[in-house]
């Protein structure tokens, strides 16, 4: 009898060790669901050649600031009309006009490849990147058209100084508003299986476009300014907010002057290019 009564009661604990065990087991897939739905999802990178781009703003970018599912560009180098995402080892170029000194695009440098990106203005109502092909197809009789992981793009060879052909690959996507274009050179024109062309497609589909309120006519270019890393918009804001702070009851005064109080006064405004880890500026 002691021998039956004690197996019973070791059965009995022995089950209330397992039902503990599953509630702890029920309690940690809970948790791991919890943080899973919290997490922002990872953007997905288009890798099928296609003829169309579909789910542009929903599943892949290049994205719009005001896209639901846009990953978060606060640590993104700030252009003016579009957000930079990070990416080891990539050198910058910014394409600037001579005379004016207006910023007017950039280059990305990777290994032997390189991206020029441009963002248009483009019609509320359409898309731009059909016309604009056609009419880049019609200039130069040594294109043609293919599918690409961003929709139909153009295979363009180009003869540089001295003869040699440099192979391109030009794509664009239609946002709301906006077209951002770009231009693929070296590996990442030719080889699709490349690490260079992955990553540079990678980097292209997830720049985020700010196209702004401003009246643009089509394919004008979305207004640039030289870049802003992280680190300086994070201190302007704060220097924003310290300005502003204990303030907010003056912007209500009937009458507040709006402009400079003297007309002597001159203000300087300044534009830091500051080096990081993240781009190198080549002049």
């Amino acid at each position: 009898m002691g021998l039956f009564g004690f197996g019973r009661k070791k059965h009995q604990n022995e089950d209330k060790a397992d039902e503990a065990a599953k509630d702890e087991a029920a309690k940690d897939e809970s948790l791991n669901a919890e943080h899973t739905e919290d997490a922002a999802p990872e953007p997905e990178t288009p890798t099928t050649p296609t003829d169309t781009y579909e789910g542009r703003g929903e599943t892949y970018g290049p994205w719009d600031v005001n896209d639901e599912n846009a990953p978060d560009y606060d640590d993104y180098l700030d252009l003016g009309s579009y957000y930079l995402p990070f990416l080891q080892g990539i050198e910058l170029r910014i394409k600037a006009n001579r005379s004016t000194q207006q910023v007017l695009g950039s280059t990305i440098t990777y290994g032997s490849s390189s991206l020029e990106i441009e963002a248009f203005a483009a019609p509320k109502t359409m898309g731009l990147w059909d016309d604009v092909r056609a009419d880049l197809l019609e200039a130069n009789k040594n294109a043609t058209e293919q599918p690409g992981v961003f929709g139909t793009e153009l295979a363009l060879p180009v003869t540089l100084k001295g003869g040699k052909t440099l192979n391109t690959r030009i794509v664009a996507v239609d946002g709301p508003r906006w077209m951002l274009r770009g231009i693929f050179s070296g590996k990442a024109a030719s080889d699709p299986d490349s690490p260079e062309t992955q990553a540079l497609n990678k980097f292209f589909a997830d720049i985020v476009v700010e196209r702004g309120e401003e009246p643009l006519a089509p394919r004008d270019l979305i207004p640039m300014h030289p870049p802003v890393t992280p680190a300086e918009r994070k201190a302007a804001a704060s220097q924003s907010e310290e300005e502003t702070e204990g303030k907010e009851h003056l912007k209500d005064i009937p009458g507040k002057p709006t402009g400079p109080f003297d007309s002597d006064q001159q203000t300087e405004v300044k534009t830091t290019l500051s080096r990081g880890p993240m781009f190198s500026e080549v002049r």
